[in-house]
């Protein structure tokens, strides 16, 4: 059968939002949120990037222990794709990244905390995205990457994300909250 038959489970997680029961039935109109027949909702707590989407790191840790806790499994998960788009329109803004270093140590953070504190068993964590890219919603006016590209020269310059992801990597997370 297919139960346990998974090595591992890969995970893409950007941001998180609030749900609550609909007072009437929903239909399916098209929309992945209408088809899982609930209320979804922003917390107005929280604070969004230039995509308009959650930055909520809490929810990574609550997906990942919900993810050990519904398939019971003991399963490897590994974080495929984590990371924020911010407004970076020329490469000098782009240098000073401090909002996204600032996004990926919250949600490093919230990763360590579901495996010391859950027992989440996490095998790898990826931040999205290398390099800025075409976004599949807004093509290239959007960027996710730890390095600035210029689109007109393929020029490719370090942010401060990059290099304090770098420096995370060789600490082994040690100097994440310092």
């Amino acid at each position: 059968g297919l139960l346990g038959s998974s090595d591992f489970l890969g995970l893409n997680h950007y941001s998180s939002m609030v749900v609550s029961q609909p007072a009437e039935p929903k239909t399916f109109g098209g929309y992945w949120g209408n088809d899982m027949f609930v209320n979804i909702h922003d917390n107005p707590n929280w604070k969004t990037n230039c995509m308009g989407w959650n930055i909520a790191p809490e929810g990574m840790k609550d997906m990942l222990l919900w993810i050990d806790q519904r398939y019971n499994q003991n399963i490897t998960i590994y974080i495929t794709e984590n990371g924020s788009c911010e407004d970076e329109p020329n490469v000098e803004t782009a240098r000073h990244d401090i909002k996204r270093q600032t996004y990926l140590e919250a949600y490093i953070q919230s990763v360590a905390e579901a495996i010391v504190e859950g027992g989440v068993k996490v095998g790898g964590y990826f931040a999205w995205s290398f390099m800025d890219n075409f976004e599949w919603q807004f093509g290239y006016q959007r960027r996710f990457g730890l390095y600035y590209v210029d689109f007109d020269t393929l020029e490719r310059t370090p942010k401060q994300s990059a290099l304090w992801y770098r420096d995370t990597i060789k600490m082994n997370g040690a100097n994440i909250g310092k």
